[in-house]
């Protein structure tokens, strides 16, 4: 990391690693050891630690037991669980995230089915999303109490949604893909308020969460610090043309996903489309709709297979200049969008080394560095030379 030019690394702290015991929270001292000497060891080579304390890792004897955060006592128990890590950690700590991507489990488990529970049930979906922001909410309260010297926040996959067309119809679907995917999370946990389109909806389809007043208040109270947000291809929607099919409520009840002929696409990830600009998109309705709250680019990634990238040259380095060159375009923006009022206060390239993920394993390689699955040998590639450069300069030269 530190010949990568880290200043900072967002890692997490796993629930059921750290608690031995996950209804009160009690801490395993196996892990409190191994999380300080990992932490002190990221300070000793000046590598701030940002510390996330939820991804898609709920433990699963509360899966089981309680179906996760459909029940709101779970929500309970994240809180101690935070509260537990705060205190264990918190001197060392000075950036906190409650959640990476706390949609990703609504959509994946609940209405998607690309992720346990792998279940299908809008109304469920709704009941998870509003649990995860109680969660959320709680541990903010949790850290406040502390009173410790430090910054909380959550990240945000924000994913901009444009038409094909500049018709009243998809115009209005692309304000639905908003309201969904987007304003859901990000309205009530930066500006305090739920989307009352959002409820409206809800209510229409029967698929409104069970809440109370108080926990509501909870959640429309709790201030964070700072927004992380995420960002990797935008969304491209159209009005619904074709009947609605399923037996249970999903966002697309409002309309079609769609894809630009016109457009610009990643042949190395599922030709997923490339925008640049999206970044300066969000950049602007974060100033101008949200109060122009901190933040900061959490996770951007370009996504190469391994066979693309191909091997190690002379100089022993891996040539992926295909994804510095999309990476200057994407940084090229969030400059722009800095110049004219952004309060972004950072990046993170998505990611440090090649990672497993749950959907594709191994396939789609983002690390900087490659991680060779048979001998665990890591083995550098261009674009973190360059972004070794540009973060010792803080900047580089681009005619985009």
């Amino acid at each position: 990391m530190k010949q990568t030019g880290f200043n900072s690394f967002r890692t997490s702290i796993q629930w059921s690693r750290l608690i031995a015991d996950l209804e009160t929270g009690a801490p395993d001292p196996d892990a409190v050891r191994f999380y300080h000497a990992y932490l002190d060891e990221m300070i000793a080579n000046g590598i701030e630690p940002m510390i996330n304390l939820y991804t898609l890792n709920m433990p699963e004897a509360l899966q089981k037991q309680y179906g996760g955060f459909e029940s709101a006592h779970v929500a309970e128990l994240f809180a101690r669980f935070a509260r537990t890590a705060f205190s264990l950690f918190g001197h060392k700590v000075k950036y906190w995230i409650t959640f990476n991507e706390p949609i990703v489990p609504v959509e994946g488990g609940y209405l998607y089915d690309f992720h346990y529970p792998c279940k299908k049930d809008g109304r469920l979906a709704a009941q998870v999303a509003f649990n995860i922001m109680l969660a959320h909410a709680k541990a903010v309260t949790a850290y406040r109490e502390l009173a410790l010297a430090g910054e909380i926040g959550v990240v945000l996959n924000l994913t901009p949604s444009y038409t094909l067309t500049d018709s009243d119809a998809d115009k209005k679907a692309a304000g639905y893909a908003d309201l969904f995917f987007n304003r859901s999370f990000l309205d009530p946990l930066v500006k305090h308020e739920f989307p009352k389109a959002l409820c409206e909806i809800l209510a229409a389809h029967d698929c409104l969460p069970t809440t109370s007043k108080d926990d509501a208040a909870l959640i429309l109270s709790a201030d964070i610090d700072f927004l992380g947000v995420n960002y990797y291809v935008p969304r491209r929607v159209k009005a619904r043309e074709s009947e609605y099919d399923l037996d249970y409520f999903t966002p697309e009840y409002y309309f079609e996903n769609a894809v630009d002929p016109q457009g610009r696409f990643n042949p190395y990830r599922d030709n997923n489309e490339i925008l640049p600009q999206a970044i300066y998109d969000i950049a602007a309705n974060i100033r101008d709709n949200y109060g122009n709250i901190k933040w900061y680019l959490a996770e951007i990634g370009i996504a190469m297979d391994r066979q693309s990238e191909g091997e190690p040259g002379a100089d022993g380095v891996i040539d992926d200049t295909f994804r510095i060159q999309l990476m200057e375009e994407h940084l090229v923006q969030l400059h722009r969008a800095i110049a004219d009022g952004a309060n972004c206060f950072g990046v993170h390239q998505w990611t440090f080394i090649d990672n497993w993920s749950w959907i594709n394993a191994f396939k789609r390689r983002y690390g900087f560095w490659r991680l060779d699955l048979e001998t665990g040998e890591r083995q550098i590639k261009r674009n973190a030379l360059w972004f070794a450069e540009l973060a010792t300069s803080n900047g580089f030269t681009s005619d985009k």
